[in-house]
């Protein structure tokens, strides 16, 4: 799954696991950048956000530092933060779910409060606010992606299972004005984490680009450097702007041999790797962080626009980023198993239970406690 569950650590803290992160331009005609960051996998009717936790959304600006082979980004210093902090809850007197209260605090000193479940939001300083519960946005067969690596062969169905169908998760919602509230751009990077608070933050997780962690890194049969490391948990407590030089070889075996891995599923290879056994997204994939361009248009489907015109050695032309209803499965394994240069790979799930919408706060509302398959 995106990043449910992704991890010891993740497993054991629910209300401080991230399931996904998204960044794209505002699809409602203005000049603002939205991020979103979802926790609390398979969340409860009355699940809401934890007061020991930091939820905070990084932004730097980006460049393009190369492209062709040696494609990368050279990420700028200049970082606005948004940490979301949340109160304790305060139990309703008509059974009804408890209130809660949050504020969003800027890195540049301006402060948005807001109240959890509140459909407006809170608004003030260039942004605007959305926390509360959601349907899940994303959708895969997970048992079918697992049949696939144990057999080393696609396993994908016509018609899938949907495993996250009728979940919901807990969603904070950013609605930025970019050019008023950030510094550089257009071309962005952006990364969320979740912290225990405290007088020194501890980094429980971090999380930019989907299925980072559970598709490219899980595996650990085909990696022979780190063949018994849960890397995880490992990866989740790195900066993902200043990445330990301590682990990024540990780091880079995984994905060369993960990504080596996928692209024998078809029975050619796509991606040869160069002399010391490098896999040509490897660079581009330890830059996890969504890249999204605010300057451009909203597009529905841009996800790695950006890092595939760098391969490319052409300009995008789309936003990049991330949008809530992209069918992320079959562009990530039809990128990891053919390169674009084979048929669509389709795991056979095609949509969310409910499709998010072009209005602010974006995802649906959430599922009933009892949504079940057809």
């Amino acid at each position: 799954m995106s990043d449910h569950f992704s991890g010891p650590r993740a497993l054991a803290d629910p209300a401080a696991d991230m399931s996904d992160v998204f960044a794209f331009p505002s699809p409602e005609g203005t000049k603002d950048l939205v991020m979103a960051m979802n926790v609390f996998s398979k969340a409860g009717p009355t699940a809401l956000f934890s007061d020991a936790v930091i939820y905070r959304f990084r932004v730097r600006p980006v460049t393009v530092a190369a492209t062709g082979s040696r494609a990368a980004f050279a990420v700028g210093s200049d970082e606005v933060s948004f940490d979301c902090l949340f109160d304790v809850p305060i139990d309703s007197k008509d059974d009804e779910r408890a209130v809660q209260q949050g504020r969003c605090n800027f890195s540049t000193g301006q402060v948005t409060t807001f109240q959890v479940n509140d459909e407006g939001g809170g608004e003030g300083a260039g942004v605007r606010v959305f926390a509360g519960q959601r349907s899940d946005p994303f959708f895969l067969d997970v048992r079918m992606v697992e049949k696939t690596v144990a057999s080393r062969k696609l396993a994908f169905k016509k018609v899938g299972s949907d495993t996250l169908y009728g979940t919901n998760v807990l969603s904070i919602v950013l609605k930025v004005d970019w050019p008023k509230v950030l510094r550089g751009g257009p071309l962005f990077a952006v990364v969320c984490e979740t912290l225990a608070a405290g007088k020194r933050p501890v980094r429980i997780e971090r999380l930019g680009r989907p299925e980072i962690k559970n598709v490219t890194l899980s595996w650990k049969q085909f990696d022979q450097t780190n063949r018994n490391l849960e890397i995880r948990d490992l990866y989740n407590s790195e900066d993902a702007f200043h990445v330990s030089s301590d682990y990024i070889e540990a780091y880079r075996a995984r994905f060369n041999a993960n990504l080596a891995f996928f692209d024998t599923l078809d029975g050619k290879v796509d991606w040869p790797l160069d002399a010391q056994g490098n896999h040509p997204l490897t660079n581009l994939l330890l830059a996890d962080f969504l890249v999204v361009d605010a300057s451009k248009e909203f597009r529905e489907t841009s996800y790695f626009e950006i890092e595939q015109a760098m391969l490319k050695d052409r300009a995008h032309v789309t936003p990049g980023g991330r949008w809530l209803n992209e069918d992320l499965m079959d562009f990530l394994f039809t990128l990891y198993v053919n390169a674009g240069n084979g048929p669509r790979i389709n795991d056979g799930v095609d949509a969310p239970i409910a499709w998010s919408s072009k209005v602010f706060p974006y995802l649906a509302p959430p599922n009933p406690p009892k949504a079940k398959p057809l």
